[in-house]
Parts: structure tokens; sequence; C-alpha cells
């Protein structure tokens, strides 16, 4: 048998990790959005909006037909998917903007022809892979930044929905 991910998985696995991180935006809602744990990195709200942006818009290329994302206009393109994305939101504005933006494109997704996933594309860092493992690495990024809000939470006093759920399933064992 042939090694391969199927597309649901994939794609059913990163509408799960949207909703942690939607849950992270909704949980920091009484906070200040401007925090940021040193002052060279980015602010909760902007590691958000960065999540919300960069899926969106790299997604956004992979549906329009992009074969090469190593191009000199590469953050031009990106930019221009995101065009339809709401601006200024905090709290739950945001968190709604997450699912409702990863809903969309998982349609979107879910709505390609047989062997789409499977064409290889020029990554932006020059790296040939397939259209599937270009979604795999935008969940990857995604979990990277949505760790960065789980630490920011946590500075806050806050306990991540993930670790509250793994403590009420012990509690209830």
């Amino acid at each position: 048998m042939e090694n391969m991910i199927r597309v649901d998985t994939v794609l059913d696995s990163w509408k799960t990790v949207r909703e942690d991180t939607a849950l992270a935006v909704e949980d920091f809602a009484g906070h200040d959005a401007d925090f940021r744990a040193t002052g060279d990195l980015m602010t909760f709200r902007e590691i958000a909006r960065h999540i919300l942006e960069a899926s969106h818009g790299l997604t956004g290329m992979l549906l329009a037909g992009e074969m090469n994302l190593a191009t000199p206009d590469f953050r031009e393109k990106v930019g221009r998917q995101c065009q339809d994305l709401p601006k200024n939101l905090d709290g739950a504005e945001l968190a709604a903007a997450l699912r409702r933006a990863l809903d969309q494109r998982l349609a979107e997704l879910r709505a390609q022809p047989s062997g789409f996933f499977e064409q290889i594309i020029t990554r932006f860092d020059g790296q040939k892979v397939t259209r599937l493992e270009m979604v795999q690495f935008v969940k990857e990024h995604e979990l990277t930044h949505r760790a960065q809000l789980f630490l920011y939470l946590r500075l806050n006093g806050i306990v991540p929905a993930t670790t509250r759920r793994r403590l009420a399933k012990q509690a209830g064992r």
C-alpha cells in the first residue's frame, strides 16, 4: 500500500487546532490584547491576527492556482488573499473571524477535484511540496503560533483550553 495522508484527516485536524486557537483568543478577552512577553515579540493580538492572515492568504494562493510561492511579490499575493478579512478585531470578534475564515477555506479545499492535493508546488522557501503538504505546513505554522498564544495565556494566569480538557478528563476517572 502506498504511504499517504488522507486529505480529510489533515483538514479535520486543522479544524481542531483552529478551535483551540479561537478559544485562546476568547479566553484572553478582558486582558490587554497588546500584551507581549518581551519588547521584541509580537503582541497577543498580532499573533492571533498573523494566524488568521497567514493561513487565509496561503490557502487562498493554493486555491487560486499558484504553483510558485517563491516569488518576489509573495507577501503582496498573500495580502491580496486577505483583503476580505475584517480588520481591527478583538476578543470574540477575532475568535469568530478565525472560525469563519477556516470554515470557508475548509469548504473550498474539500470541494477541490481529485488530484488537486497531489500537485507539486514550490513553497516560498523554494522547497518542492504537494499542495497537501503545504496545507499541513500551514496547520503546523498555526500550531507554532498557537503555542505562543498559550504561553501568553499562562503569563496572564489563564489555563489554556487543551489543559483544562485534560485536567477535567483526569478528574473524571
